[in-house]
């Protein structure tokens, strides 16, 4: 077994999100999201998309987080003048899509796109933060290894065992 573990919970009816996970450890990767107003931003992070604030520096620095390895960090400067095409995607699970889009758009109306159900068998929500971040949230569908979206999955060259 590797020795790491991913938050992300397999995918089934009715699976529970992961925890909040706050402890400091090694970020192997984060997002720094460059915004002009870091309370509205933070707002937005925290009850649109569902981060928590890890901690803040007043005026300097906001460190959000979801689930482990999750990371964005907020910080003071000219938010992009529109949505860039790179997009970063944050794993949740099937039940927060709904709850996310509808967070998002009582914050922000028109900030979202989707949720749309992907060929790679997962739904994506599309959210463009105040900030003109594009963020993507993915949540995996459970997947029948017998079915026709698994049999497309081993056409296109992923490995899907069968049960």
């Amino acid at each position: 077994m590797s020795e790491y573990i991913s938050p992300v919970p397999v995918p089934a009816p009715g699976v529970q999100p992961a925890e909040i996970y706050r402890e400091i450890y090694g970020m192997p990767m984060f997002v720094t999201v460059p915004t002009g107003d870091l309370a509205a931003s933070k707002d937005f992070w925290i009850r649109g998309l569902g981060f928590v604030d890890l901690f803040s520096v007043p005026d300097r620095v906001t460190h959000l987080r979801r689930w482990a390895f999750q990371d964005v960090l907020l910080v003071p400067g000219e938010p992009a003048g529109a949505a860039p095409a790179v997009s970063v995607s944050f794993a949740c699970v099937l039940g927060q899509i709904d709850e996310i889009a509808a967070a998002c758009e009582k914050l922000v109306p028109g900030c979202t796109s989707g949720p749309v159900d992907k060929p790679w068998n997962s739904v994506e929500l599309e959210v463009v933060t105040p900030e003109n971040a594009r963020v993507v949230m993915t949540a995996a569908r459970p997947l029948d290894p017998d079915g026709p979206q698994a049999d497309w999955m081993r056409e296109a060259g992923m490995e899907v065992p069968r049960s």
